[in-house]
């Protein structure tokens, strides 16, 4: 029987590659440049991430990933009718500001 080759990927090393993103992956995943997701890092601000191994390779779960893009979206108003400005009732004016 002869010996696979090396390079074919096994379902193993594939489920662990999709689920951590190098920087470059996971901008391209997100729609952004790899310099914003350090902009990001650097200012704590943007999706979780990590460092991985020895060399510290900047990682990103996945699943981390589409979390910090539902949290982006429901503090949307407009994705979020609950924080849509236009759904609030105006309050009432006060006594001070009405025309005597």
């Amino acid at each position: 029987m002869p010996a696979r080759p090396l390079s074919v990927p096994t379902a193993s090393s594939t489920a662990v590659r999709t689920a951590f993103l190098t920087v470059k992956d996971a901008a391209d995943y997100l729609g952004l440049s790899p310099h914003t997701l350090y902009v990001w890092r650097h200012r704590r601000q943007g999706p979780p991430s990590f460092r991985m191994g020895p060399r510290g390779r900047v990682m990103y779960r996945v699943e981390a990933l589409d979390a910090w893009v539902r949290e982006q979206e429901q503090a949307d108003s407009r994705s979020n009718s609950a924080l849509n400005p236009l759904n609030v009732r105006p309050r009432e004016r006060s006594a001070r500001f009405t025309a005597a």
